[in-house]
């Protein structure tokens, strides 16, 4: 039985357009090869072409879809779309200067696998790229975000404002757009990538649908993707991206600080 409020959105209903203040791709990986070791022991070999990517992990091997952006200096968001498993996605966050690296792996799991827990589960792994000495912090959970309110423009149609209450939750709700007037609590896992640099995931109770953005606050842009099931059962790939106005923050007394 659907327990969601009256004319709540589907994820294709609001993800339409959401990409219109997106980054533009870039080839700057184009030729390049690399191999990136994961502290959970996963490696992962890479070959970057226009549009595409081979890679092996060991495991399994493949050529599918992928776009590029740089979203710092040096600093590339990855999406990989494998054909031959349309329920999961990798996102790779990764500094080709100080060798480090993000994986967050998407996955849409079974109704009966996920009972009350979201559709759609994230699994997280630091690494770096071999063939030099990493440098610059390690990829770690943060509660940096812990407080902040701000606005997110997506598009003229599409302007969200997040509250981030813990390091476990977020409340959003839509300003402008299709969902003006929804919003809700949602599971969400935030990591510090560099100064001013953090990649938030969140991932959604009354939709499957599950997200991956990175923030840089020093240009103050968000770039990322959805992954999810859309109202007529598809598994859909979304690219978005906005525009990030800080609205306000708030500071908690010792000992009263959200977990």
């Amino acid at each position: 039985m659907n327990q969601n409020p009256k004319d709540w959105k589907t994820y294709d209903e609001f993800a339409y357009g959401i990409d219109t203040n997106r980054l533009p791709a870039t080839e700057a990986l184009t030729g390049s090869s690399h191999k990136i070791s994961f502290d959970d022991g996963r490696t992962l070999e890479l070959a970057f072409s226009k549009g595409a990517i081979k890679w092996s992990d060991g495991k399994d091997s493949g050529s599918d879809v992928s776009e590029v952006i740089e979203v710092a200096p040096k600093t590339y968001f990855v999406e990989i779309i494998f054909a031959g498993r349309p329920k999961e996605a990798e996102t790779l966050i990764l500094n080709t200067e100080t060798r480090r690296v993000l994986s967050i792996y998407s996955v849409i799991r079974e109704l009966e696998a996920s009972t009350g827990e979201p559709r759609v589960a994230q699994i997280f792994r630091p690494g770096v790229i071999d063939g030099g000495t990493a440098s610059g912090p390690v990829p770690h959970e943060s509660r940096d975000l812990i407080g902040l309110r701000a606005h997110f423009t997506y598009s003229p149609n599409h302007v969200y404002e997040h509250t981030y209450l813990s390091s476990q939750r977020y409340a959003w709700q839509c300003l402008v757009g299709v969902q003006r007037g929804h919003g809700d609590v949602d599971l969400t896992t935030t990591y510090k990538f560099d100064d001013n640099l953090y990649i938030f995931t969140f991932r959604e109770f009354k939709i499957a649908v599950a997200s991956t953005f990175f923030y840089n606050f020093n240009e103050m842009r968000s770039t990322g993707k959805f992954l999810g099931i859309t109202g007529d059962g598809r598994v859909q790939n979304s690219p978005a991206g906005a525009f990030i106005r800080k609205a306000s923050m708030t500071y908690y007394l010792p000992g009263q600080e959200p977990v």
